[in-house]
């Protein structure tokens, strides 16, 4: 199949819900992709921060295989030893208590929505269901996530939207004091605020959140669906903001390149959710347990952590040598570089696909998730594209 039949064919049989470029990708290894003309590419996607060990680790293909080749799939109408598996080292490895799996990150954050919800109203009965997000906040696209979600744009052609949520900026202590009424039952945020275009939050407005949340026995959810498994350079971009959530979502880079979604509490609430509250068919699927098992182990060994923040720094530092690149924020391997004002990061990451590199956007930067895995050589090469596409705005 070439890209142009690709691209035909396509058109002719799927939902057109995504803006593609023209890249038609058939295999990888590493933190490289090859497309179906034999073209390669050096991937700072990975699939959206999923392939957190780059295309085809062979551990990761082992795992993935053996599993499969001894059991698919069961329903959780009966017990998984490799789930069971997952779940201990998931809730010992971040310290919470108990987690329930399923496929996604939009998944998890409405188990964790269910969960807040469910908590205060075992306690404290009807009337307390608000959820406090933050504006340029990105949950999900299920139509509670995308309610749960704090931009307007977002919030179009499908209502009615799921009611009880509530939108405060980013780093206003006292418009968070201000919305922190009765009727809540918890405060969820990204400590990173990923498709809101790579913004981290301030450091002492987490932890204020999380003291106040605390007064008033309201929940802190943090969604890590981007910024868990090791992509900050921590298991949970929340350890390095000083807190410990009550419930934590994650899912992306889990399983890598495996779909799988996972919310975790904490002791608290760890039965709060009974018998038929919630569930789901594919949810702690055998073969995506083994692979999250597989790809946690590697996570999970504090050298592997060292090089990701080591790299996260070069990467920065490189950007940062480019024309055209005026900022860089971010933590770890979860980069986005703001470029000089005329340059759409749209285009540019076009350009880029068709010179072998793969890039994102998030709002108007670029936006950089590579395998945690990508090696020194692998991130020059990338860079020398992206310096080649830049240089080339000068002309």
């Amino acid at each position: 199949m070439t890209i142009s039949e690709a691209m035909e064919r396509e058109s002719q049989y799927l939902m057109p819900t995504y803006k593609r470029f023209p890249v038609v990708l058939e295999s990888g290894s590493g933190a490289t992709a090859t497309d179906v003309e034999g073209i390669s590419y050096i991937d700072f996607g990975a699939g959206i921060g999923v392939n957190s060990l780059g295309y085809c680790d062979e551990g990761w293909v082992k795992a993935v295989c053996q599993q499969a080749g001894k059991l698919q799939h069961i329903s959780n109408l009966y017990y998984s030893p490799i789930q069971i598996e997952l779940a201990e080292a998931l809730v010992t490895l971040t310290g919470m208590s108990r987690v329930f799996l399923c496929n996604s990150g939009a998944e998890a954050n409405e188990c964790a929505i269910k969960v807040a919800r469910k908590y205060s109203f075992d306690k404290y009965g009807e009337g307390r269901s608000t959820i406090l997000t933050l504006q340029n906040s990105f949950h999900g696209r299920t139509v509670t996530t995308l309610a749960a979600t704090g931009q307007d744009g977002f919030h179009q052609y499908f209502s009615p939207f799921t009611e009880g949520f509530d939108y405060i900026p980013a780093n206003d202590k006292d418009a968070l004091l201000e919305k922190l009424g009765p009727g809540v039952c918890a405060v969820m945020l990204e400590c990173i605020q990923g498709e809101g275009g790579v913004c981290p939050l301030d450091a002492d407005y987490v932890r204020f959140a999380a003291e106040e949340c605390r007064k008033r026995d309201v929940l802190l959810l943090i969604d890590e669906v981007q910024t868990g498994i090791g992509r900050t350079g921590t298991l949970l971009a929340s350890e390095q903001f000083g807190v410990k959530p009550d419930v934590v979502t994650l899912a992306k880079g889990l399983a890598g390149g495996l779909p799988i979604g996972a919310c975790l509490c904490s002791d608290g609430l760890k039965d709060t959710m009974s018998a038929g509250m919630h569930g789901s068919t594919f949810g702690g699927n055998p073969v995506s347990c083994a692979a999250a098992l597989y790809v946690l182990d590697r996570v999970s060994k504090p050298a592997f952590r060292t090089e990701v923040k080591e790299k996260g720094a070069y990467l920065r530092e490189q950007l940062l040598a480019l024309p055209h690149i005026k900022e860089v924020r971010g933590m770890g391997l979860m980069l986005g570089a703001v470029l000089d004002e005329g340059l759409a990061a749209g285009e540019i990451a076009v350009k880029c696909a068709k010179e072998g590199l793969l890039v994102l956007t998030a709002k108007a930067l670029l936006r950089f998730l590579p395998p945690l895995t990508i090696t020194k050589d692998e991130i020059d090469r990338g860079l020398a594209v992206l310096k080649t596409i830049l240089t080339r705005e000068d002309s």
